[in-house]
């Protein structure tokens, strides 16, 4: 399948300021997409990610708050396509705030579908999350698994989901959910589970985790980029779900053992009852059918080794970022 041409084309990214979003926004500028780059407002203007980035000189900055009806409606306007990545993420904060994950998640991507509609945008697409999937009843997962939203964050992205298919299917809107499996790579913060288990191990410390026996399927940020531009062009995934993932699941028990082996740094792995997630709330295995992406032309380039490799270098040169042994939610 020939990937879409993005030179000239006008493009909004929400959430650009984030992990994911941030890479997606260079990835667009390098080619050649008219980019704006929907960033939340911070008194100190803060562009996250964006803000030292080679490309913010080529990107349109937008301050505002997906939850902001007005500006969400002024950034998409005259836009062709929005990459709608904005949310809260973090499983365990979502313990204490859950009415902010409704705002956030559901309120918010429902001002973006709407601006979208109202705009005439000729694509949208929206990102899920494979947390929606709970716990595996069959593996490896595929799009029509039943959804078991097992936290607050879980829950609001499922609703953001189904959101976003009844305006495809109620008013028309060109949109198409892509559901990252465990995305990993330079940027991400200390809330997921690889930065800090490299962290710990770089530092000496012993490794505090929760639960270990829990599966993951872990994918390098640069193939889910790729994953996302090469969907938005696929007129087959039009008001679909597409799974991003690598098809391979790991115990975070051994993925730890793995990093301490790539850093070759002595650490014990240790239990910590602070980490763990209630346990009705945990989901034990999670592993992508990726069969539907592959047929639309995605096919992940790094193995878990090479992204981590990555990843710990860009840690060891950006230590500042991470606050060693601290438990962030």
């Amino acid at each position: 399948m020939a990937k879409t041409d993005w030179r000239g084309r006008k493009v909004l990214v929400t959430g650009a300021a984030g992990f994911i979003g941030s890479h997606l926004v260079e990835r667009l500028v390098e080619l050649g997409a008219e980019t704006r780059a929907l960033v939340r407002y911070t008194s100190t203007g803060s562009r996250g990610w964006l803000e030292k980035s080679p490309a913010a000189d080529r990107v349109t900055f937008i301050a505002s708050d997906i939850c902001d009806e007005r500006t969400v409606a002024g950034a998409v306007k005259g836009v062709d396509t929005v990459f709608h990545l904005a949310a809260l993420i973090g499983i365990p904060y979502s313990y204490h705030a859950p009415d902010s994950y409704v705002r956030t998640n559901i309120e918010g991507t429902a001002n973006v579908l709407r601006a979208a509609l109202d705009a005439g945008v000729s694509r949208i697409v929206h990102t899920s999350t494979s947390e929606v999937y709970g716990s595996a009843r069959t593996v490896p997962i595929r799009e029509d698994h039943p959804l078991q939203t097992q936290s607050p964050y879980s829950a609001t992205k499922a609703g953001a989901d189904l959101l976003a298919f009844s305006y495809y299917s109620s008013f028309g809107l060109p949109v198409i959910t892509v559901r990252p499996f465990n995305t990993f790579g330079p940027r991400q913060s200390a809330r997921a589970v690889i930065p800090t288990i490299i962290t710990q191990a770089l530092a000496g410390q012993e490794i505090k985790l929760g639960h270990t026996a829990p599966t993951r399927d872990f994918t390098y940020v640069a193939d889910t980029v790729d994953g996302f531009l090469q969907i938005a062009g696929a007129d087959a995934a039009l008001g679909r779900v597409v799974n991003l993932g690598c098809g391979e699941e790991i115990s975070i028990g051994a993925l730890a053992e793995r990093i301490v082996a790539l850093i070759g740094t002595p650490a014990r792995i240790v239990a910590d009852a602070a980490r763990e997630r209630p346990v009705t709330s945990e989901v034990d295995r999670l592993c992508a059918d990726h069969s539907l992406a592959r047929q639309l032309g995605w096919t992940p380039s790094h193995t878990l080794d090479a992204g981590l490799r990555e990843t710990i270098e860009w840690i060891k040169s950006n230590r500042e970022h991470f606050r060693t042994g601290e438990y962030a939610i």
